[in-house]
């Protein structure tokens, strides 16, 4: 029997709807949440079979479905992929991963799912992953109602996904990209950029420039929805000088959208969704280091600078990066990308807490990588603390060991080219070793250099 005859989509209302920006109150958010209402209102009979169920897409698309308890990630991704209204019935394969997986998430805990996980069973099971694996600051909830997702495969390189050319996929991959880009996860170096993706986007989204309604007024108000938040914070742009009536001037972010708008021509196309700048936008994200990748929660020790310091440093939460080409330290505060790390030039070690019993010992992984410093090649090792080591961990183990394979399926003429080499920094990104406390290693091994917490060990 096929996988797909023991999971029916059941009608019991509107199977897509749009949601907003508030869908994270919503009752379908949780697979668990509808299962303990299901529970609650059988208490003298055996469970229901089935279960009503959600999947979210970053197109702000809703897909309600009833599915079986057991109902497994592959096979909810297969009523999703075969929903006509979606139009991904006739979607092509692509040669390698498949382009989309189902994830679970909440604000502490990302998580793609494998094809056999069992998302309602997995559902149940959330606060006890929280509580593991979480970022757990302090003050922060630890009974988050997972929501499931139907994203991009973290698995697919970004040399698979450039020979897409369904637009239905594509669509899907922009609103996910837009997604990323907004929330500071895809930084980009410099506002012109961030104009540049926010002209496009708007472009797509609202079609063809209109004096009448698309005025700067207009996108001073609706500023968030095109451009990063640390663009939109009122403090950020007091301090950058567009404060005090300077908001909407020749030199506001908003101002930059609205002129690189007005140069897009008109004639790209008959497509409402204008296919091409859809795809010219994702090329401009394909660019970018953290790109298509998984993201963990961690923290860095910042420099200490004066003895003053001492008594009120406290680390810094960061975003790790982590896909097909690399690791990076993302800060999604400021959509800056602080360091990025190619599998050729990165070495790696997780470890286990000193003392486990102890909640604010936290397991962490070390980074290390080649620099060029006074015109040696010295080493730098960086210790990321997180709950979610383990995961990223394992996560670089496939990465790094994928890429050797393909290093060496090449005939490499310059079997030496990592020797005396930098850290890469893709797309003219400056990688900003002043924002760390790091230990420093010749390539004898020896430490040379130590910082911060380092000099005590």
């Amino acid at each position: 029997m096929d996988q797909q005859e023991d999971c029916t989509l059941r009608r019991t209302q509107p199977p897509i709807r749009r949601y907003q920006n508030g869908y994270k109150k919503d009752n379908h958010a949780s697979p668990h949440l509808q299962q303990s209402k299901i529970e609650n209102t059988n208490q003298h009979h055996p469970p229901r079979k089935n279960i009503r169920i959600a999947v979210y897409l970053m197109s702000g698309v809703l897909l309600t479905m009833e599915v079986e308890r057991n109902t497994s990630a592959q096979q909810i991704l297969s009523l999703v992929q075969a929903e006509a209204e979606l139009g991904l019935i006739r979607t092509p394969p692509v040669i390698g991963q498949p382009v989309f997986a189902m994830w679970m998430c909440s604000s502490q805990l990302e998580l793609q799912l494998r094809p056999n996980h069992r998302p309602i069973e997995l559902a149940t099971k959330w606060n006890n992953l929280i509580n593991k694996y979480g970022e757990n600051n302090r003050g922060q909830r630890t009974d988050e109602e997972p929501i499931l997702y139907f994203r991009r495969n973290v698995f697919l390189s970004k040399k698979d996904e450039e020979q897409i050319k369904e637009p239905k996929i594509l669509e899907l991959l922009y609103a996910e990209a837009r997604h990323n880009v907004l929330e500071g996860r895809y930084p980009c170096e410099g506002q012109a950029r961030y104009a540049n993706l926010g002209a496009l986007q708007a472009r797509i989204e609202l079609g063809p420039y209109n004096a009448q309604t698309h005025t700067l007024a207009y996108f001073r108000k609706h500023r968030a929805k095109f451009l990063p938040h640390h663009y939109t914070s009122p403090s950020l742009l007091f301090g950058l000088g567009f404060g005090l009536g300077l908001v909407g001037g020749k030199g506001a972010p908003e101002a930059r959208l609205l002129e690189q708008y007005k140069r897009i021509p008109n004639h790209t196309g008959t497509n409402p969704n204008s296919r091409k700048l859809v795809r010219k936008y994702l090329e401009f994200c394909w660019g970018l280091p953290s790109y298509g990748a998984a993201f963990f929660h961690g923290q860095i020790e910042q420099p200490v600078r004066g003895l003053a310091s001492w008594i009120t440093n406290h680390d810094q939460s960061v975003l790790i990066a982590i896909n097909t080409t690399g690791v990076y330290i993302v800060d999604d505060i400021q959509c800056s990308l602080l360091l990025g790390l190619k599998y050729s030039e990165l070495s790696w070690e997780m470890a286990k807490p000193s003392d486990e019993s102890n909640p604010d010992c936290l397991p962490c992984l070390f980074l290390q990588f080649p620099v060029r410093e006074n015109g040696a090649r010295v080493f730098k090792i960086l210790q990321v603390f997180s709950r979610q080591a383990i995961m990223m961990d394992t996560l670089i183990s496939v990465f790094a060991e994928d890429n050797r394979q393909i290093d060496n399926s090449i005939d490499v003429t310059n079997q030496n080219r990592t020797e005396g080499s930098v850290i890469s920094n893709a797309n003219n990104f400056t990688n900003k070793l002043s924002k760390f406390t790091l230990a420093t290693f010749d390539d004898q091994g020896r430490c040379i250099g130590q910082m911060g917490s380092w000099s005590f060990q």
